[in-house]
């Protein structure tokens, strides 16, 4: 989700509560603040030594001891308040995807991807999701596409494409 699709949800359901989906039927407790905006320029190069860079909005969402009974989630336009805050100091990029980081005691941290959202009673849900890594240099490297059943082609996989004459980093 890009980052001004998410100001767009929020800006249209002001009047609900906010809610965060980070695993099926999981959600980040009540007593969860927004902690932090980051945003983010990467540089990156690939093992097939490519560059790329892009920009990202990452969301930290944290939950406070201190609150731990709270029951009431915080509303949409508080949030939304508290991010247009941030706008008015850091200019976002619009077109930059949007994250939430995210832990608790049995949850590791992570950056998580919107998914989706839904409404639902007087609740806008946002669902995240782990997108796992990948290689974004596959054909160059010369990595099959499809999954490798067994240890000794994944072997022959990584020894070719990791020679000093392979196409990879």
């Amino acid at each position: 989700m890009k980052t001004q699709e998410l100001f767009s949800i929020l800006e249209q359901h002001q009047d609900k509560t906010l809610l965060f989906e980070y695993a099926s039927n999981k959600f980040v407790s009540a007593n969860y603040h927004i902690t932090e905006v980051k945003h983010i320029k990467v540089d990156s190069v690939d093992c097939g030594a490519q560059t790329d860079s892009w920009n990202e909005t990452i969301i930290q969402l944290w939950e406070s001891p201190l609150e731990i009974n709270k029951t009431k989630h915080m509303s949409v336009s508080k949030a939304f308040g508290i991010l247009n805050k941030v706008g008015e100091m850091k200019a976002y990029d619009l077109e930059s995807e949007v994250k939430f980081e995210y832990s608790n005691a049995s949850f590791h941290t992570a950056q998580l991807f919107v998914n989706d959202f839904k409404t639902e009673d007087n609740n806008v849900i946002f669902e995240l999701g782990i997108e796992k890594t990948d290689c974004k240099a596959k054909e160059l490297c010369g990595v099959p596409e499809v999954v490798i059943n067994t240890l000794e082609k994944a072997k022959e996989t990584v020894e070719t494409c990791c020679t000093p004459d392979g196409n990879c980093c």
